[in-house]
């Protein structure tokens, strides 16, 4: 059977993981290593300024103090006793959608799991309260059965997003590019009981570029979007530009 690595960045209580957990032990063996409270927004940051704690849970899950790229990062290199295949991130609580995955914990933890033989996946649902963890932990199940088959460039993960519906109300899966949201909203200030100002990172900005082939448009009808991501985040179109723009320098 292979071998997976289950993270996110709920953290490890998150429900969304359980489910998850429970669909690919029915393929699989699983380990898991997640942060030990929500690390929402995290992205790829790792913990440099520290030394991080393991605690092992009575379910076998394992949680760390750190962040979701800390977990798979231990994971990835043996650190409990298992080499992973591949790693797959959720099922997160709340869309990855977009610029979304600048930020994306669980994202970030597919991605780290870049160097294994086969893609990452990280799985979201589209609902910051969802009712159908099931159906994404079942739709994240039959991904892996199939990834042995997957032809694409190396260091390519897959970030899935899942509407909120019943499994039988999914109308298919398609093949998406990332949207585009608009500038993120205000952030919010407050005042702490000690009399000091405080600010609130705000909510994401609205969808601006969600047209037909772009995973916005996808999920808001009914489809499961994938979307092939890669940490390459060289502009190859402009290179020629750059370099023109150099001349006489």
């Amino acid at each position: 059977m292979i071998q997976i690595l289950v993270s996110n960045d709920d953290g490890v209580k998150a429900p969304g993981m359980f489910e998850l957990v429970e669909q690919l032990k029915k393929i699989a063996q699983v380990q898991v290593i997640a942060p030990d409270r929500n690390r929402s927004g995290a992205s790829n940051a790792l913990t440099l300024d520290k030394p991080l704690s393991a605690y092992v849970h009575k379910s076998g899950f394992i949680s760390i103090d750190g962040t979701p790229t800390d977990c798979v990062n231990l994971g990835v290199a043996g650190t409990f006793g298992v080499i992973p295949e591949v790693v797959v991130s959720g099922i997160n609580a709340g869309a990855n959608l977009g610029d979304d995955v600048l930020y994306s914990g669980t994202v970030a933890a597919a991605m780290e799991g870049r160097t294994l033989g086969l893609s990452g996946i990280a799985i979201s649902v589209t609902s910051s309260h969802p009712v159908h963890f099931a159906t994404a932990a079942i739709i994240a199940k039959d991904l892996v059965l199939k990834l042995k088959d997957l032809k694409i460039a190396p260091r390519t993960v897959l970030n899935v997003n899942v509407p909120d519906l019943p499994i039988e109300q999914i109308k298919g899966i398609h093949v998406t590019r990332l949207g585009h949201r608009a500038v993120s909203k205000t952030p919010i200030e407050c005042i702490d009981p000690r009399g000091e100002v405080k600010h609130w990172i705000a909510g994401v900005g609205e969808a601006i570029d969600s047209g037909p082939g772009t995973d916005f448009y996808a999920v808001a009808n009914g489809y499961v979007s994938i979307t092939p991501v890669h940490f390459d985040m060289t502009n190859y179109a402009v290179i020629n530009n750059v370099e023109d723009w150099l001349e006489g320098v």
